[in-house]
């Protein structure tokens, strides 16, 4: 009676469709986990993820820094800026609830969270999650279904641009059965397998809580959710404390055992870099990455490193790295248009010299947007590759076929005079030419300007022999490193010619691919496609990535994206990270690597936990003199000599 109630309510819905076997979500076979390419690594009924520790003490407190400032707490939208915490997914959600939970020690898994089971129709068609009976939100209600329901209508109507461009493939949602939600993929499009990754990550949000709110704005109040922590305390726009809530519905899920273990998690805002470094010194914040090779070489000769109370250690993640800080331009701006005057501007970038003089010789040089991942183009294009290529001779650089994608020859020392020739031969081609010392439009007379802006000052000065560079051949330029939230203003509305940013793609990067360089997310304002990059080879590519279903698809069409768009010069490629440059207070304890082998990111705030014995040793520590106070004791008031 149940199954023939669903068909009839089903049939009304969608248009009088009378068969059952036709209806969305009609027969759903649940299971506990769903992956891409490579099986699952946890049986049903598995107890914890391996680089959890389920007996791993609860309390203490660790603390992040951020650069920049915060003004809202509401992540759906373009507005304004997020405080760290209420993300909308990964680890650093610590207010929401998710359907599914990914791994760090799996390429592309995930397992029931909220949803105790996940069942995928063989052609993508639609996706069916079946909730768990026991979740509720913060304020004790249930967590319902139609909250599911609501929250993934919002996201489609009133969601920022990113999330928008990530549920384009989904149709509608509805809620049947007991506590289940079906998702229907639209009819007209190429399905991604990528979908049911999608709908899982994505934070729930409590429609209760919304109903006597205004979505659409930013908020300065905390917002309700259903995680393993709320909001405790907060200086506005400075710093924000959350706290374990102990009555968290989920602590022994699989997913969550031994996972989200701190008492209290913070995170302090710096305005500068360098104040961020030493405030980390003093023990103003514990764990970071340090993104500047300069501090990485020279910034820790400290006693507390010495001492083994501060660790630095470069760690291996088994992820791609992809673009790390290139130098991208403004498509938008006509005098970019012109792929010769990409090429002009790539060969004046000696990462070479660069890298030696300025990066301490820390980075590999990273010559593909998948870095350090199979997905990367190498050698020549493969036989599957050039199946999605060929296609398209004559609407692609030749070179695609021709030629393996390098930097400009360089030793590293001295100036690359042939690489400069060979630019200036070619915005002369373009219709740019030294005159007096200045490059300029031999129909206009117009001067070549670049106005760059870089998202901080350590970024400015990485970037400053290049800007020297461009001076020499008569481009003038003016480089700022405005407040950051300046920055991303107006690299999201587009009010420079270039810039930089990071971007480290996933295992299925497909929708990061079309937010970041797809045709569509272009014209839209506050989209992540911030080089305004517009290619209907590329889009074409990008929809191969999505639709991809086995890892030698994926990958032929990752590899032949990353071609077209390095060979059209719309980043200039730098540098390729190692590692991952871990610098922490040594106070906290995690799975050894060596049991749970290379993770994809290092699970600081959810599977580290507070090791009292450390922590004490570090106050010891602290509190005691330095060396440099010990040596200065050991002196006589006279300065006769050493003990």
């Amino acid at each position: 009676m149940r199954a023939l109630a669903f068909a009839l309510a089903a049939s009304t819905i969608f248009g009088g469709l009378n068969l059952v076997a036709e209806e969305p979500c009609a027969n759903p076979e649940y299971k506990h986990g769903i992956s891409y390419v490579d099986p699952l690594k946890y049986e049903p009924g598995f107890d914890h993820f391996i680089y959890a520790n389920p007996s791993a003490p609860k309390g203490g407190m660790i603390r992040f820094p951020a650069l920049g400032t915060w003004d809202n707490f509401n992540g759906i939208l373009d507005k304004g800026r997020l405080v760290a915490g209420h993300d909308l997914g990964g680890a650093n959600s610590l207010v929401y609830d998710r359907l599914l939970e990914g791994t760090a020690d799996e390429n592309a898994s995930a397992y029931g969270r909220l949803a105790e089971g996940v069942a995928v129709d063989e052609n993508y068609a639609w996706v069916a999650f079946k909730l768990r009976k026991n979740a509720y939100w913060h304020d004790g209600e249930p967590v319902k279904a139609s909250d599911v329901v609501w929250t993934f209508t919002t996201l489609q109507e009133k969601g920022s641009v990113t999330l928008k461009a990530a549920l384009t493939e989904l149709d509608h949602v509805f809620e049947f059965g007991d506590q289940e939600v079906c998702f229907v993929t639209k009819e007209d499009v190429e399905v991604s397998p990528n979908i049911p990754f999608t709908y899982g990550g994505l934070a729930i949000l409590p429609e209760h809580y919304w109903e006597t709110r205004d979505i659409t704005k930013t908020t300065h109040e905390p917002t309700l959710g259903s995680g393993p922590y709320t909001v405790k305390d907060m200086d506005f726009g400075k710093n924000i404390y959350y706290e374990r809530n102990p009555d968290y519905w989920g602590w022994n899920l699989p997913v969550m055992r031994g996972r989200y273990n701190f008492e209290t998690v913070k995170w302090d805002y710096f305005l500068d870099e360098t104040v961020m470094l030493e405030a980390h010194k003093a023990h103003v914040y514990d764990m970071r990455e340090e993104t500047v090779s300069k501090n990485w070489t020279t910034g820790y000769d400290f006693d507390a490193l010495h001492a083994g109370l501060f660790r630095k250690e470069l760690r291996y993640l088994k992820r791609a790295w992809g673009m790390w800080w290139p130098t991208f331009w403004n498509m938008r701006v006509e005098k970019f248009h012109d792929v010769r005057v990409r090429e002009a501007l790539w060969l004046l970038y000696d990462f070479k010299w660069i890298n030696r003089v300025i990066l301490f010789g820390f980075y590999d040089y990273g010559d593909s947007y998948f870095y350090n991942s199979p997905m990367a183009q190498r050698g020549l294009p493969s036989e599957d590759e050039l199946e999605l290529l060929e296609p398209f001779r004559g609407q692609i650089p030749d070179r695609v076929f021709t030629h393996e994608f390098k930097h400009p020859p360089s030793t590293g020392y001295g100036t690359n005079r042939e690489s400069m020739k060979r630019a200036l031969e070619l915005f002369e081609e373009a219709g740019w030419v030294l005159k007096r010392g200045e490059l300029r439009h031999k129909d206009t007379n117009e001067q070549f300007h670049i106005d760059f802006v870089w998202v901080s000052a350590m970024l400015l000065r990485a970037k400053s022999p290049y800007v020297r560079r461009l001076n020499q051949i008569g481009i003038s330029t003016s480089s700022i490193a405005p407040e950051v939230s300046n920055w991303q203003h107006r690299v999201q509305t587009g009010k420079f010619d270039g810039s930089g940013y990071i971007w480290i793609p996933g295992n299925m990067p497909g929708f990061d691919l079309r937010n970041r360089f797809g045709s569509e997310a272009a014209d839209e304002p506050y989209s992540q496609n911030w080089a305004g990059i517009k290619n209907p080879v590329v889009d074409h590519l990008i929809d191969k990535v999505i639709t991809a279903r086995t890892a030698r698809d994926l990958y032929a069409a990752t590899r032949a994206v990353d071609r077209v768009l390095l060979w059209n010069f719309y980043m200039i490629p730098t540098m390729g990270q190692p590692g991952y440059r871990l610098v922490s207070w040594n106070k906290f304890g995690e799975v050894d690597q060596s049991v749970s082998g290379p993770l994809s990111y290092v699970p600081a705030v959810d599977a580290w936990w507070w090791d009292e014995e450390k922590a004490q040793r570090v106050e010891e520590g602290l509190s005691g003199p330095s060396d440099k106070q010990k040596r200065q004791a050991s002196v006589s008031p006279g300065g006769a000599g050493l003990e």
